[in-house]
This record gives C-alpha cells, structure tokens and sequence, in this order.
C-alpha cells in the first residue's frame, strides 16, 4: 500500500508501457517528404499505389468446435489450433479509391514478386505512370526486378525508410484485413484460407473507402524530432 500510495502520489504509472521505433536511416526526411508529397499531391494522370506482401498467413483449425456467444456466456475457443498450410498474400492498394489488386503465392521471392507486377501491369491503364510504395525487403531490389523495371519505365518505386513502415498504407489495410477476416477465423485448408480473404476483398472493392492522409510532412518530422 505504500507503494501504491507513493506511485499515486507522483502520478507514476509502471503498469502503462508505450513502445517506439525511431528510424536512423540516412535519407529519412527526404524519403518522408517524397511519401507524403505522393499522398497530398499525387503527380497528374498518375496511380499511386501501397505494395506489400503478408507473408506466411496460417490456415489454423481449433482442435475443438467453437462455442460461439450467447447471453451471460462469452464466446470460447480452444487455445491449441492445427496448422493447415500458409499462403503469401501480394497486395497493391490504390490510394486514391482505396481498391485492392491481390494475387496469392505460397512464397515471397523475387520471382513471385516479379509475377505480381505483371498482373496489375496489365490490370492498370497503360497511358498512366505508376507511383508505387513499396518497403526495403530483400526481392524488392533483386537485380532481376530491377531489369524488368528498366524494360517497363511506367513504374517508379518510391521506398519506404527502413522501420518506418507507417508510412505505407498498406500495413493499415492489411491490419484492418487481418482484425475482420483473419484473426480468430477457422480455416480446414489453405483454399478455406483465401476463400475466406477474397470474400472480404470482393466486399472491400465494391464500396472501396480510401484512407485520407491528413498530417503533412512537417509536421511528422517536427513530432518524430520530438521522441
């Protein structure tokens, strides 16, 4: 009681933890400006587009049914599950309108990478420029994704700085995805898996709803100086 008498009264709270990444990447202002700038104000008859994969998404199965809620009884699921497989989720969310361009792999390489950008290069208007966001992983700047770029000069890439992954859309869409369709789901197979994905993707398409950036680069940087 003394303890908690005194943490009071110093209005500390040990329980309470935040956690922080600040990133020490060299270019970090000019990277944040250059992201920001494409959210604020896209480049004229272009598409700007969030890329990522998430990677080694499981099929799990409960080893027990589901008891699902009913009144003065919460809902309850085994802790234990089976695991069914994994699939690679590749996905290019278009910031204007907020669609998606999905393909599934069950790896993320540079060739399945590669096999990705041909889709919505052909699912895209050809007259228009491609702005794309896109992280630092390893199959990103494989020397074969960059000869394919070279041949096709519609794309530019714009990479997000190492740990500041916030800065690209995406991650929020896939968290969004993961917290409706993913996470407590059941899924018998890796077909039940992305099933259970392109039914919400189908639904996310219809009435697609973008995410507005409102903060510009400034003001990040000035918050960001702060920690």
């Amino acid at each position: 009681m003394t303890v908690q008498h005194i943490w009071k009264k110093t209005h500390l709270q040990p329980h309470r933890v935040k956690t922080f990444k600040y990133s020490n990447y060299s270019d970090l202002v000019l990277k944040t400006i250059d992201i920001i700038g494409l959210y604020l104000n896209p480049p004229d008859d272009t598409l700007v587009l969030s890329l990522d994969e998430k990677s080694q998404i499981q099929a799990l199965d409960h080893t027990q049914p589901l008891l699902t809620l009913r009144p003065g009884q919460l809902e309850r699921y085994t802790h234990d599950y089976v695991r069914h497989g994994t699939t690679c989720l590749f996905t290019a969310l278009e910031i204007a309108n907020g669609k998606v361009i999905t393909e599934y792999h069950p790896r993320h390489r540079h060739q399945e990478f590669l096999k990705f950008l041909k889709v919505f290069y052909k699912q895209t208007l050809s007259e228009k420029d491609l702005h794309l966001l896109i992280d630092n992983y390893g199959s990103h700047k494989h020397q074969k994704v960059k000869n394919w770029l070279k041949r096709h000069p519609r794309f530019h890439f714009y990479f997000t700085p190492t740990g500041s992954s916030w800065l690209n859309q995406i991650e929020i869409w896939f968290g969004i995805l993961t917290a409706r369709r993913i996470y407590q789901g059941t899924f018998k197979s890796v077909k039940e898996l992305i099933d259970a994905i392109e039914q919400y993707i189908r639904s996310n398409n219809k009435n697609p709803k973008p995410f507005v950036w409102t903060k510009t680069a400034n003001k990040i940087l000035t918050k960001l100086h702060r920690v």
